[in-house]
């Protein structure tokens, strides 16, 4: 078929304004036809999709979620540079007899080193409290705090949590910009994660990705010191953007990046902000953090680990079900201990909610009160057993439950 320019014209015109049928059906529509005398071009008509990852909007108004995010949060978020005095190790030859009669007594004593990081955070309040990951402010004598303004002010530690591993740090100032916070009890897999810090020395970097999982423990992270369920996202974080926020797409708050895994690509982790939201009300007050603390070894229960511990011969016990959380082994002198609770043991329930892994467990006793009973449902050899165990407080530098 052959049209004429001034057809064709009018043709494309009225399949522009919907009036050549199938638009419904193709994101791009073309004219087919063409005047081989003049060599008239197809002319594309893009049809815009709707796209609204946020709640509500017009596409136009949703379309860049991210920059608005950005625009929203990027003023709150800041850079913390740390700077910190490490004594040297003396060699272990300075206290060789041979060595010390060789070159004397007076031998050189090293010089204390000076260390520097560098991480990110996010300000809570318009006077200058500033969230961020205790790794961050670690062992430092000095904190400077860089605002996205440029402004570079004095910061104070107030208190560190290094086994959720949370600090939150003080500003002199007023008026600042401030993060909105949101919740991360509900987080699902697939949901819009945004990052903004400063990884690599490179001040306000933004990268976009999902929630790729939720409620990791940190034996599955790999930093089992640490009493966190994490939130895994595939969000690129690297160094330097420890201690940022992590964001959903209406740009609230829902985690603070803290971990990557060693050796793997597209694996981050982060502190959900209701955990970290908690721990810096107690560091702001008190200044430190008391976690609940039983004092047990544990993992969680398969039928296949019920036949690989009842074939090992190896504990003097049998397990008798295939779930559950299996109470491995019981400190010494622990609440666990002083209670009756007892290796072999295995808990169905704490305060009479069931668990199933332990992380369930992890995650009842650290929403526990130090001092407060817990009733610890438990199997003991085909028998169930309620005992009242009265948690104690988390030790220092220790990485059981």
């Amino acid at each position: 078929m052959r049209l004429s320019v001034k057809r064709l014209i009018t043709y494309l015109i009225l399949l522009a304004i919907g009036g050549g049928g199938g638009l419904a059906s193709s994101h791009y529509l073309k004219a087919q036809d063409t005047d081989s005398q003049v060599g008239v071009q197809a002319i594309p008509v893009v049809l815009k999709q709707p796209f609204s990852p946020t709640q509500s909007g017009t596409p136009e108004e949703t379309s860049n979620f991210v920059a608005q995010v950005v625009a929203k949060v990027g003023p709150a978020v800041v850079r913390i540079d740390s700077t910190g005095k490490v004594a040297q190790k003396v060699p272990e030859q300075f206290n060789n007899p041979l060595f010390k009669q060789f070159f004397g007594e007076q031998l050189p004593i090293p010089e204390e080193r000076v260390e520097h990081g560098t991480g990110s955070g996010f300000i809570l309040s318009p006077d200058g409290r500033v969230l961020t990951n205790a790794h961050v402010v670690a062992g430092a004598d000095t904190i400077k705090v860089t605002l996205k303004d440029g402004r570079v002010l004095a910061g104070k530690v107030m208190g560190t949590d290094p086994v959720t591993d949370v600090a939150v740090v003080k500003i002199d100032a007023a008026n600042l910009p401030i993060v909105t916070l949101g919740k991360s009890d509900n987080l699902l897999p697939g949901q819009w994660a945004i990052a903004i810090g400063n990884p690599l020395g490179l001040d306000n970097t933004v990268t976009l990705g999902i929630v790729s999982a939720v409620g990791r423990s940190s034996s599955q992270v790999g930093i089992p010191d640490k009493r966190v369920s994490f939130i895994q996202t595939d969000t690129a974080i690297n160094p330097g953007n420890s201690g940022g926020p992590l964001l959903n797409s209406r740009g609230e708050v829902i985690g603070i990046n803290t971990a990557i895994r060693a050796g793997a690509q597209g694996l981050g982790f982060a502190i959900p902000i209701q955990t970290a939201q908690r721990i810096a009300n107690q560091l702001f007050t008190t200044g430190k953090v008391e976690h609940a603390f039983l004092g047990i070894k544990m993992v969680t229960l398969t039928s296949e680990l019920k036949e690989q511990i009842n074939k090992s011969g190896k504990v003097p016990f049998k397990v008798t079900a295939d779930k559950g959380v299996l109470i491995g082994q019981v400190i010494n002198n622990s609440a666990a201990a002083t209670a009756g609770l007892r290796q072999g043991d295995i808990i169905d329930k704490i305060d009479g909610k069931p668990v199933e892994n332990t992380n369930d467990v992890q995650q009842l006793v650290d929403a526990t009160d130090v001092g407060k009973v817990l009733q610890v449902e438990v199997n003991r050899n085909g028998q169930t057993l309620t005992i009242p165990v009265k948690p104690s407080a988390f030790p220092a530098n220790l990485s059981s439950q």
